[in-house]
């Protein structure tokens, strides 16, 4: 490794001590997201769970989880966009710019941060999965791959949120966003219903948006019921359509991301 990118990676680790040192200071922000995701799994494991029977008497509260676990991850997005827009209105990265630090640590950092995050909120979730009845049923090898894919598409949306969050002019605008952006495809996916419930039109949304190919991966990783997988690509292989996912997101964001950081003169 090189001296300048030894002094990058040096740079990202202090940003992201930075970010991480905010939740602590705003512990609202981790509380509701906690909470939130929470009432989710609440909600339908036990006012929804006993009106959607599985095939065959899988559990719903297994078939739910992992869809919990991919919708809380798709919302990454949103924790980064305010939070990258709120840096920007406060001037903190015009602070940035002028210190002697590579230009490439304030978004790392933040993505790195986020992705820290993200992890914490999940040991909560799996921690209330337990709670209402959702269970590991593969070994330990794959329980930890369905956790890192799942960390590892916290990581990729993470770029999303830097690009939104440069592209608004305040948080609000960049909540909004990304509700309206994020909230359909957690909706319009396998998370709570089988997708042949959907409406015809809707069905191959579904089959291919890749929160439902997250949450088949993880189904299929930790041993959890998923009855109604189809017989195209998405279905029969969704890890490796999931990866492809992550490598589309990062190829168009990132780039995108780093134009905005570099062009953007707020």
């Amino acid at each position: 490794m090189s001296v300048q990118q030894s002094g990058a990676v040096s740079d990202a680790m202090v940003i992201t001590w930075r970010n991480l040192k905010r939740i602590p200071r705003i512990p609202e922000l981790a509380i509701f997201a906690i909470l939130q995701s929470i009432m989710f799994v609440l909600l339908f494991a036990f006012v929804f769970g006993g009106a959607i029977p599985l095939p065959g008497g899988g559990d719903y509260k297994e078939f739910l989880m992992p869809g919990i676990f991919a919708q809380t991850i798709a919302f990454a997005s949103a924790t980064t966009a305010i939070g990258m827009t709120d840096d920007m209105g406060k001037g903190l990265i015009d602070r940035f710019r002028s210190l002697p630090m590579s230009r490439s640590a304030v978004l790392s950092g933040r993505t790195v941060a986020d992705t820290i995050y993200q992890a914490g909120i999940l040991v909560v979730l799996m921690l209330a999965g337990l709670v209402v009845g959702w269970r590991v049923h593969n070994g330990l090898a794959e329980f930890l791959l369905a956790v890192a894919l799942l960390l590892g598409f916290a990581h990729v949306m993470a770029w999303l949120g830097i690009w939104i969050g440069l592209s608004v002019p305040n948080t609000e605008t960049a909540q909004q966003l990304t509700f309206v952006t994020i909230f359909p495809l957690t909706f319009i996916s396998n998370v709570f219903v089988p997708p042949a419930s959907l409406p015809a039109i809707l069905q191959p949304i579904a089959e291919w948006n890749p929160v439902s190919t997250l949450t088949a991966a993880t189904r299929e990783l930790f041993g959890n019921p998923n009855p109604y997988v189809g017989d195209g690509i998405p279905g029969q292989y969704p890890i490796l359509v999931t990866l492809a996912w992550m490598v589309v997101f990062l190829v168009i964001f990132a780039p995108l991301a780093i134009r905005k950081y570099r062009n953007t003169s707020r």
